[in-house]
């Protein structure tokens, strides 16, 4: 399956990745299409070819072979843990079994968006 997005799609995809970045402070990147070789392997490749991969979120689909990665950056793994990333996935290919791959994406990334927040901190005031 060739991953066409239509224009609303494609709006709807880029306004829940800029609202995940300003909620996150990480950067996300989206690629579907055919992943040639390891899916993992391919998606890791793509992630190191990122302006920023230390800071960065990529989520991989390859919707042929059925094949949801998602590959973090060094300072996304201080507050993103694997159970939270193994969550976001299921969600993502709960949606996708139901046809809905827009939507699987965009639940997917507004959960590591969340959980890649880095938590608030209270300061008290120093005597």
């Amino acid at each position: 399956m060739n991953a066409r997005f239509s224009a609303s799609d494609k709006v709807a995809l880029d306004e829940t990745i800029r609202k995940a970045e300003r909620v996150s402070r990480v950067e996300f990147s989206v690629f579907v299409g055919h992943a040639e070789g390891d899916p993992r392997a391919y998606a890791v490749s793509l992630h190191s070819t990122l302006v920023a991969p230390a800071r960065s979120i990529l989520i991989m689909v390859d919707p042929d072979a059925r094949a949801v990665e998602v590959v973090t950056g060094s300072h996304v793994r201080r507050t993103l843990r694997d159970a939270q990333v193994e969550l976001a996935v299921a969600e993502m290919q709960t949606l996708f079994a139901a046809g809905d791959l827009v939507g699987g994406l965009r639940r997917g990334i507004q959960m590591l968006a969340e959980h890649a927040r880095a938590p608030q901190t209270l300061h008290a005031q120093q005597p």
